[in-house]
Parts: structure tokens; sequence; C-alpha cells
């Protein structure tokens, strides 16, 4: 337990107690997630690689962690931020959350004052940070000015699969594959979570994962019944070949996506998307379905959105969030192409938005 710095881009610093792993100048854009629980899977979720995550809730790690509950095979948040971690035991065949952030050697800070950092991060913006000790500052300081913005990172290939993979195997805490599946989906992996493959299985859809360096005829040639492009993390406009896939295909096959996917999508449509100010993370969005008129709360992690101006003809908005009427979801029937910003795997206590996967199959 060792005094550590996190200094912002801008220049302001919060100071707290180091834990997990030894710091070794950790750098990426710093965010905040609402959420309570959840925080193994925050960790461990791709879209996040590249991220040093706050936690606005106060006490973190009461319920420890373990590795069967991964939405990846590790942790891909660059550092933790949190006010309390909680140091107590846990339950038996867990393991606790320094003890979990150790295991992938990923460092965290405590004692930190979460609040003022969260309220200055939604007044000037999500920007890149970097933790540091004290002795270290002049490295520190250094590398934050030389340190590339989100914006200019390639963050997929650390996440994502090298090779095709058919019906990947989750573990325990996830669905199984089915064994005589309703559809094929030909899935690109952009930094998919384990959660996501797991609704699609129990849609009864067969899964054929494919590297994010796939192209039109990679996936033509194992004859799916409909293409679907997955979270990740980083900026969506840098991934011209995704945008290429999703174009190509568009027309071909029903096209579908999440997150991370859905920015693409829009981009192949001919729409835009935009950086947001500090972006949604979190497990209490509410999201207004515009074709039905009801709300529903989702769970979200997200940096860039469609822009609203820039979507073409054809392409309907299907969700908007209710707190800032930024776009969730969009569709083009006459494509048979249609996303979602939210994450419907993680379902937050409320279970509507898990529907989205039936929609998609039956849309398929």
């Amino acid at each position: 337990m060792r005094k550590a710095i996190l200094k912002l881009r801008d220049g302001k610093e919060f100071t707290g107690i180091s834990f997990g792993a030894d710091i070794s100048l950790e750098a990426g854009e710093a965010v905040f997630n609402t959420g309570i629980p959840g925080y193994q899977e925050i960790l461990t979720d791709p879209s996040y690689n590249g991220q040093i995550v706050t936690l606005t809730s106060p006490m973190i790690g009461n319920y420890g962690a373990d590795v069967q509950d991964n939405e990846s095979n590790g942790i891909k948040a660059a550092a933790l931020i949190v006010k309390k971690l909680y140091r107590g035991p846990v339950m038996a065949g867990r393991m606790t959350l320094d003890d979990f952030m150790r295991k992938y050697g990923v460092p965290g800070l405590e004692d930190v004052d979460t609040r003022a950092l969260t309220l200055h991060l939604r007044n000037h913006g999500s920007q890149n940070a970097v933790l540091f000790y004290p002795e270290d500052r002049k490295e520190a300081e250094e590398k934050l000015l030389s340190f590339p913005l989100i914006t200019e990172r390639d963050l997929i290939d650390g996440v994502s699969v090298k090779e095709a993979v058919v019906n990947p195997e989750l573990g325990s805490g996830f669905w199984k594959a089915p064994e005589h599946p309703d559809l094929h989906f030909a899935v690109v992996d952009y930094g998919i979570k384990r959660s996501i493959i797991s609704s699609l299985y129990k849609e009864n859809i067969k899964v054929t994962l494919l590297p994010n360096t796939a192209a039109i005829d990679d996936v033509l040639k194992i004859r799916p019944d409909a293409l679907f492009l997955s979270n990740g993390p980083g900026d969506p406009a840098l991934l011209k070949d995704a945008v290429r896939l999703a174009s190509d295909a568009i027309g071909k096959l029903p096209v579908e996506g999440i997150c991370l996917g859905h920015q693409i999508i829009t981009i192949a449509l001919g729409g835009r998307t935009v950086k947001m100010k500090f972006g949604h993370h979190g497990s209490n969005h509410p999201v207004c379905d515009m074709l039905t008129g009801r709300t529903f709360v989702t769970a979200q992690n997200h940096g860039f959105m469609s822009d609203p101006d820039s979507l073409p003809a054809g392409t309907e908005i299907w969700f908007r969030n209710a707190n800032d009427n930024s776009i969730e979801g969009i569709f083009n029937e006459k494509l048979n192409t249609r996303s979602v910003q939210f994450h419907p795997e993680a379902a937050p206590g409320p279970m509507e938005a898990s529907a989205i996967f039936k929609i998609f199959k039956e849309s398929v």
C-alpha cells in the first residue's frame, strides 16, 4: 500500500493508495461508470481496453471475484479507481478484488475522492490520464503529454480472436452452444463479451466467431444466416476495414450489431459518428423505444454515438436515450439491418432489454 497519483491531461490531480498490481506508469482515457455492482464484468469487458475506469459507487469489492464471471480472458481496463476498497473476507471459492487485480497484472487506486473526479470529468470531458508513484512524476508527465488520444489508438487488435472459432466455449457461468440451432450467425469479434455469445446461444443460434480482419469473402464462405458485429473499444471512424465489411454485407445478408457494431453499421449506411463529452458508462441508463413508446433501463458503455443529422434516407431511429435524447438504436427495414448502442445482454436487474436478441433472431 503506497501513495500514488492520478493526473489528468488538463493538469488536475487526485491522490490515493495503490492496490492490485504494482503501478508502472499506466496511461489511458479516464472515464467513470455509475453502476453499483458489476465491477468484475466492467474490468473484463474488452470495450474498456485502454481506459482508466472510475467507479462512482463508494465501496467496491465486497463480493470478491470469480474467474467464471469474466467477460473475456482477463482484465482489459488499464486501471481501476475507487473510493473505498473492501478488504474483508469473501465467499468460499472466490478471491478478493485486490487479489483479482494482482492475478491479471492491473493496478488500482483507492481512497480517491471519486465524487470530485466524476464531476470534473462531467464538466471537462473524458481525457487521457496517467497513474504513477510520486517518485516517478517526471516520467509520468512526459508520458501523459505524448500519449495518443483515444481517437488515435487502434485498440481492437489485442482483444479479437486471430482465427475463426465455431461455437466458442464460454465457461460454466454462461449458456452452452445449441446442439440443434435454428440459425447460424457470423459474429465478427471486435472485443466481444462472453455474455453476448451466451445470449445468442440462448436464442438457439450457432456462432462462428471471426477475427476483426474478416472480409466479406470470409463471411460468405461459411454461409451464415446473418452477420453480427460485436462491441469493442475505441473510435469506430478508425476501423476502415470493419466499415468496408459492413458495407459489403448490407444488402447481401441481414446485418446486426451492438455498441461498436452499431457505430460501424451507422457509418456503413452512410452516417457519421461523433465523440461524446463523457459518454455513457453504467447500468442505469433509460432508453425509449421509438416504435412502441416504452422506456426501460439499460447497461451502457460507449464514448461515441451516431450523429442524428447524418442518418441517410431509409434508416430510422429505433431507440433514444431518455436522458440526453442521443441515438441508442437504428434500423433499415428494406436492407434488413438493425443495431443498438446499449448492451441488451447486460441486464442490470430489469430484463426487458434482453428481448433485443429475440428481435434480432426474428428479423433474420
